[in-house]
């Protein structure tokens, strides 16, 4: 892919996403943020470009947490932020698997893997740092599926994640199709010899 004005408008709109649905509590985590990362890895054999998920995740996490624009007026730890990263560190490893034998059925199952990894590695820190759920296996399921009383519960997160991928997923594979299929149709109707 070579219109790196449409990968920068992704981010940008990304960033603006993320942080415009915090105003927005049935939003929360339906974010294009791992669906960048992965899709970002997929596509593109220039690894520099992986990194325009984690600038766009940067710049909205720091306007999110030091204007508390969150619905629940929380802010981040370094070592949240950096599990973070790291979910989205996987989500790029998947998408280089993906980007070996790209079609619907391994995008659909990458985006899903990534929502995975990032619940399930979200949520089990959370468990371990939060001195509101037991250390138990009971504990640990609390974590992953009501979470605490006072917010919704830690599924319908996932569920909000795993909307987020997937549509984003689409909404990435769609404008780099609609590109690529543009740009070879500009290239066929140039007459010879003027490339």
């Amino acid at each position: 892919m070579k219109n790196p004005t449409l990968i920068l408008g992704l981010i940008l709109l990304a960033a603006f996403w993320r942080v415009m649905s915090a105003f927005e509590p049935s939003l929360s985590n339906v974010a294009p943020i791992t669906a960048l990362a992965f899709c970002g890895a997929a596509y593109f054999r220039d690894w520099r470009w992986w990194l325009v998920p984690f600038l766009a995740l940067m710049v909205s996490d720091l306007w999110l947490n030091y204007y508390h624009a969150t619905q629940f007026h929380y802010t981040w730890s370094f070592g949240e932020i950096l599990l973070r990263m790291l979910c989205f560190v996987a989500a790029v490893g998947i998408g280089r698997l993906v980007a070996r034998r790209r079609n619907v059925l391994t995008l659909l199952g990458g985006a899903l893997g990534s929502a995975l990894i990032f619940y399930v590695g979200t949520n089990t820190v959370a468990w371990a740092a939060d001195p509101f759920y037991a250390k138990t296996l009971v504990g640990w399921g609390q974590a992953l599926t009501i979470g605490h009383p006072e917010y919704p519960s830690t599924l319908w997160f996932f569920r909000n994640t795993l909307l987020g991928d997937l549509l984003f997923t689409g909404v990435f594979a769609l404008a780099v199709k609609l590109t690529t299929v543009r740009s070879a149709a500009a290239a066929a109707a140039r007459p010879a010899g003027l490339e």
